[in-house]
């Protein structure tokens, strides 16, 4: 890999290009992590509300119509549904893995195989995730594990 950085005190925007033979794993992770740094997200905990930085999000589940965003070392719900946390963070380095949960890639430790075609997934925060067989194929395709 080849990187070229160009200093110009005349250009008033930063611009990235990436150019590759193809949208390799790794290629989609560069441009993910690009994406995520300047997102942020509205999120409540106690009455009090936070905004929060996309990059620190690990995983956003959906339990009795309510969303909640997993960080680290914290649990904050939000009011956005899941499916319109998707569409604003797919292209952020998050990934669907059942109807009911999002998983930000950068987050996964390990993943094992179950049965049916299933994923364990094991997050940085220890927690543990199963994949449904819907999405495991594509988890696998955007980890480069396939």
């Amino acid at each position: 890999m080849k990187i070229t950085i160009d200093i110009d005190e005349n250009i008033k925007d930063t611009e990235i290009i990436v150019r590759s033979k193809s949208l390799s794993p790794e290629i989609e992770k560069i441009i993910a992590s690009l994406r995520i740094l300047d997102r942020k997200i509205a999120v409540e905990k106690a009455d009090e509300s936070y905004i929060l930085d996309v990059s620190e999000i690990v995983y956003i589940e959906s339990v009795d119509r309510k969303t909640f965003v997993y960080t680290k070392n914290d649990c904050f719900e939000t009011k956005l549904r899941l499916y319109e946390t998707e569409e604003q963070l797919c292209q952020s380095g998050f990934s669907r893995v059942s109807k009911s949960c999002l998983v930000q890639l950068k987050f996964i430790r390990s993943l094992k195989a179950e049965l049916n075609r299933k994923l364990r997934l094991t997050l940085e925060n220890g927690e543990q995730i199963i994949v449904s067989r819907q999405y495991a194929d594509e988890l696998k395709h955007r980890l480069g594990v396939k």
